[in-house]
């Protein structure tokens, strides 16, 4: 297809793919003329992985341009390719010093651990929840994770992990990563909230008068 009928079936700008390639995030069309480039099915693939990480993962160029050398890069497994685009989606949270720090990432730690999840030590996950249990002990909330671990635990293996077309093209696998990560998260939230709301509801308004 011709950069034309790209740009329609993907609903990117032509412009704006030109820029891609020219960055290198988008590889180049095969070359039919001096000034004519046919593209093909990949093309479209990575044209819709690099929306998904601009449009709903938010993602910067420069960490974009990574996410799509570790697509690239066969040698890569598929599990250390998606553990680069979910390290991505994440805030850099940097250890804070002082043993409130140390305890709450040793309490962090001890979760994953009592989970028998797979996490590296280098997760930046795991300073992004330290960051927030220190929040929450400082606020005097509860710092009882476990619930949350065991429904998420629950969502992922049985729910989020079976929409991952893992035997298909590498870069399918990353979009539908991102997508459910930053889409089921959300969707979670706003399910929490309304429950939130009819939780209150059922407690404080709708509960029987004293007798």
């Amino acid at each position: 297809m011709r950069i034309s009928e790209l740009s329609t079936r993907t609903g990117v700008a032509i412009p704006t793919i030109k820029y891609y390639l020219r960055e290198g995030l988008l590889h180049s069309g095969e070359q039919v003329a001096a000034t004519r480039a046919e593209y093909d099915d990949s093309h479209l693939r990575r044209l819709r992985l690099i929306r998904a990480l601009l449009e709903v993962g938010r993602l910067p160029v420069a960490a974009i341009k990574k996410i799509i050398e570790a697509v690239e890069d066969e040698s890569l497994p598929v599990h250390n390719l998606l553990g680069t685009a979910q390290y991505a989606l994440g805030p850099v949270v940097e250890p804070e010093p002082g043993a409130e720090w140390q305890a709450a990432r040793a309490q962090v730690d001890r979760l994953i651990e009592e989970r028998g999840w797979s996490v590296a030590a280098e997760a930046p996950a795991r300073n992004e929840l330290t960051q927030t249990l220190v929040r929450l002990r400082q606020l005097g909330l509860s710092t009882d994770l476990t619930p949350y671990a065991a429904a998420a635990q629950r969502l992922v293996s049985e729910v989020e992990m079976d929409t991952i077309p893992f035997d298909g093209p590498r870069e399918t696998a990353v979009e539908a990563m991102v997508l459910g990560t930053v889409l089921f998260g959300r969707a979670f939230d706003t399910l929490r909230r309304l429950a939130h709301e009819s939780e209150s509801a059922h407690r404080l308004l709708l509960r029987p008068p004293p007798s």
